[in-house]
């Protein structure tokens, strides 16, 4: 990785990693839910273990590090080693400057509701540069990489125990608050990952065959497979032409499918993983 592209790294991942303090800081710790994250699950170990939240999270973080590091990679590793670090310094920081730290809304459940968003984008920034914050991020980037469970889930599952646990110290509100607010931050989560990288899956069987195969290659600059399809009723032969386009060239080819044959049949499929091993 050339120096410049290093700091530009570095600077994104720090970015990322001081919002989700500030969320964990400014919203979760007043509300005291614990959702979906190894900051909750500290937040409610607090009650118990003469520590600050920053602490008990580091020491948390560095028994999921090294299975992480182990499991995903050494990429997913060292980045998360870095921001690992980070979260908890943040955090301490923040403890430091606002000792007397109490709600910004006054109300649990609009904290709640603002530390989802804002963890959402943070996390979001991290899993997309093969990232993670730590904790629970990296229980959910392995059941990623191992049960090809999508990351939003995986975190709410994840998470699912560590809002459960907010039952032993704190009322049903926060209970409440807290398992609502993990699977919310999961459904935010995938919708950030996966609103940038998803794409459509178009099968069309048309009369204009050369034309639509000649508007893919040459004006979407994309991909295309034909099959033989035969229709059951009469066993006619068709050609379908099958085309995978991100957001843009999705809204291209429709636009050019209307014009060109408004006729055409066609199914589209939502894809959100795309996994290609050329051989060496």
């Amino acid at each position: 990785m050339k120096k410049r592209e290093l700091v530009k790294e570095i600077i994104i991942l720090t970015a990322a990693v001081a919002i989700i303090a500030a969320a964990v800081f400014f919203f979760l710790i007043p509300s005291h839910a614990a959702v979906s994250s190894i900051s909750g699950l500290a937040i409610v170990l607090s009650n118990v273990i003469p520590l600050t939240v920053s602490e008990i999270t580091f020491i948390l973080n560095v028994v999921l590090l090294v299975i992480g590091f182990l499991l995903c990679g050494k990429e997913f590793g060292v980045k998360t080693v870095y921001t690992s670090i980070m979260l908890p310094a943040f955090m301490k920081l923040f403890e430091v400057i606002w000792p007397d730290n109490q709600s910004m809304t006054g109300d649990a459940t609009l904290d709640v509701v603002a530390y989802v968003f804002l963890v959402s984008v943070g996390l979001s920034i991290l899993f997309n540069r093969n990232a993670s914050s730590g904790g629970l991020d990296i229980v959910a980037k392995i059941m990623n990489k191992f049960l090809h469970i999508e990351l939003g889930k995986a975190m709410s599952l994840a998470g699912m125990c560590v809002a459960l646990s907010s039952a032993l110290f704190y009322d049903k509100k926060v209970v409440v608050l807290s398992v609502l607010g993990t699977y919310v931050n999961g459904l935010i989560l995938d919708y950030f990952i996966f609103g940038q990288t998803e794409k459509k899956r178009v099968c069309i069987i048309t009369k204009k065959e050369e034309e639509v195969r000649d508007f893919i290659l040459h004006t979407l600059h994309s991909g295309a497979t034909i099959y033989e399809a035969y229709g059951a009723y009469n066993m006619d032969m068709h050609h379908e032409i099958i085309t995978i386009v991100d957001k843009n060239e999705y809204q291209k080819l429709m636009a050019y499918m209307n014009e060109a044959d408004p006729d055409a049949f066609m199914t589209i499929y939502t894809v959100k993983e795309i996994q290609y091993k050329p051989k060496v």
